[in-house]
């Protein structure tokens, strides 16, 4: 039952290493978690319906048709560093930029120990750094950030609607019907009155709390 849950729960690892997807594929797989293997970071953004035309479009992305309608969502993403052409911080970047695709969770891996690297991708928004060979207690790892970003996800739309309310409400307070103006510059008017002309009471001296009546 807990296996079948763990299951949903989809990975897509990016490795130009075969060696290397082959290891991480079954460490994962042990996890039960669902696994997609791609050899590069162009192949990744293909997978995930982003497509970019370096020629026609250099600078634009775009969204391939069949992105809505995708049929395996992908929780988790786990890169390598150093591939040639696209490292895996320019794949992460390219997450990172896209409005459908910034929320999913990513994760580097590179056999090299080189600080300023791991600072920079955890800068630009990775979840975490890991070392080769990765092993069980790295992907054990995993699923907290998956958790989290699916917790995000269902509140939402609970938080969208919520700042809708706070948006409408005071224009609402803010609009008046004739009749209430009306009534408004009466009271204003009431009071003007009752500030000028002022109650008998008021105009009698008053001393240790008795009233003086004049005859």
């Amino acid at each position: 039952m807990g296996m079948a849950a763990e299951s949903q729960f989809h990975v897509l690892a990016v490795d130009d290493s075969l060696i290397d997807r082959k290891l991480i594929e079954r460490l994962l797989k042990n996890s039960s978690f669902q696994v997609t293997t791609v050899d590069s970071g162009s192949k990744a953004l293909e997978f995930l319906g982003l497509l970019e035309d370096d020629q026609s479009n250099r600078n634009q992305l775009s969204v391939s048709p069949n992105n809505n309608n995708q049929v395996v969502e992908v929780n988790l993403i786990i890169t390598d560093y150093c591939m040639p052409g696209m490292t895996g911080y320019d794949l992460l970047k390219k997450i990172k930029e896209s409005s459908s695709l910034r929320d999913i969770p990513v994760v580097i891996m590179s056999s090299e120990n080189v600080p300023s690297r791991i600072n920079r991708c955890l800068d630009e928004g990775a979840e975490e750094f890991f070392l080769k060979p990765v092993r069980v207690s790295d992907v054990n790892k995993l699923k907290p950030h998956i958790m989290k970003t699916k917790s995000k996800d269902h509140q939402k739309p609970e938080n969208e609607e919520k700042q809708e309310e706070e948006e409408a409400a005071p224009k609402t307070k803010e609009v008046q019907s004739p009749q209430q103006q009306q009534q408004q510059s009466s009271n204003n008017n009431k009071r003007k009155t009752m500030e000028e002309g002022l109650s008998p009471d008021r105009t009698r001296p008053r001393y240790n709390g008795l009233t003086v009546v004049s005859n």
